[in-house]
């Protein structure tokens, strides 16, 4: 079933999703950063149909959403004090926090460890699904596994519908990056996957932020990871990507302009529109997605152009990188991980 919430909610189709939701059926729903695909997180039937519907491995945890922060104590335990200040500074909003789970979350949702994910959206939609199922609901984003998330229906109508239940359209995503995962090691904030809340806004409330190491390097198959996003390929498309990444903008032009020569311009250039005419591209073999000074609009539509230039079948994607800094962060750390960390780049 297909459900146009773009200008408001239906309450009549508001309670046939949320009975789908509480008799173990796959929804997929809007919220402010990419689309989700949610089941019941306290149903281990339910949650394992997210798997099979996403391709999905097991080992790799779900983030379960709430609709109020009073719910937090359903799922977890022994909040401390710095997990605390996180949770009043940024829930609800684009953020997870790792936190100790509770025995009422079954394996298969916390991937077997001992900690779940935890996020209350900030989209009205989302948190009314949620709110009015009167479940907390385990949600991935909504897309095949390894492929970019999904910022509106359009992107993955076609590769999951038949799979769930209820597709619930509430038109394009306001973010568009997944959200910042903490978790709370000796009572400081360590980012395990980087997002909308960006470092600096976690120190403001915290003193002091720590960014893990794997977010910009390639983690280790079998090794226990704790955050979706951090283990296997991610993000990408069928068409091979290269990331270019230099900070003088001829270098930038001089590193494009050589693998477009070097692949017969047979090439599509996901890149700013101020390097535009500076290629010499035909317009379809140009996607252009903001200035190198709005990463926000970067961030809103990085996924819907990797998924634009995959379906003219190139032989290359470029993509131009932006500075690891502030939200910029999260772009590249998504960004790496599409090109299997195929990169041109200034020599640190």
């Amino acid at each position: 079933m297909y459900y146009n919430w773009k200008d408001k909610t239906n309450t009549e189709e508001l309670k046939i999703v949320c009975n789908l939701i509480r008799n173990g059926e796959l929804v997929i729903f809007p919220t402010e950063t990419v689309y989700g695909i949610g089941a019941n997180a306290l149903d281990e039937n339910a949650v394992g149909k997210i798997f099979i519907a996403k391709g999905r491995p097991s080992d790799n945890p779900l983030i379960v959403h709430i609709a109020d922060r009073t719910k937090i104590d359903d799922i977890a335990d022994e909040i401390t004090e710095m997990e605390q200040i996180l949770i009043d500074a940024f829930m609800p909003g684009p953020f997870t926090i790792i936190l100790k789970r509770k025995p009422e979350v079954p394996d298969i949702v916390t991937a077997g460890l001992d900690t779940v994910a935890v996020r209350m959206p900030d989209n009205i939609i989302a948190r009314g699904i949620i709110q009015f199922s009167g479940v907390p609901i385990a949600a991935p984003s909504a897309n095949i596994s390894g492929k970019p998330s999904g910022t509106s229906v359009d992107d993955i109508r076609a590769e999951l519908e038949g799979k769930v239940s209820a597709i619930v359209d509430g038109g394009e995503t306001q973010i568009g990056l997944e959200s910042t995962v903490v978790k709370v090691v000796d009572e400081v904030p360590v980012i395990l996957r980087p997002g909308k809340i960006t470092p600096e806004d976690i120190e403001k409330v915290a003193g002091k932020v720590i960014i893990d190491s794997k977010v910009f390097e390639k983690v280790i198959e079998d090794e226990e990871v704790e955050s979706p996003g951090m283990k296997y390929k991610h993000y990408a498309p069928e068409t091979k990507c290269t990331l270019v990444n230099y900070e003088n903008d001829l270098d930038q032009i001089f590193y494009l302009k050589k693998k477009i020569k070097e692949f017969s311009e047979d090439v599509v250039v996901i890149g700013f529109s101020e390097h535009k005419e500076r290629l010499y591209l035909p317009e379809e073999k140009f996607i252009e997605i903001g200035t190198k000074n709005d990463l926000e609009k970067y961030a809103r539509e990085i996924y819907s152009a990797i998924r634009k230039a995959d379906k003219l079948n190139p032989k290359l994607i470029l993509i131009e990188g932006v500075k690891r800094e502030g939200i910029g962060i999260a772009i590249m750390n998504r960004l790496l991980r599409a090109a299997s960390y195929d990169i041109l780049e200034d020599k640190k």
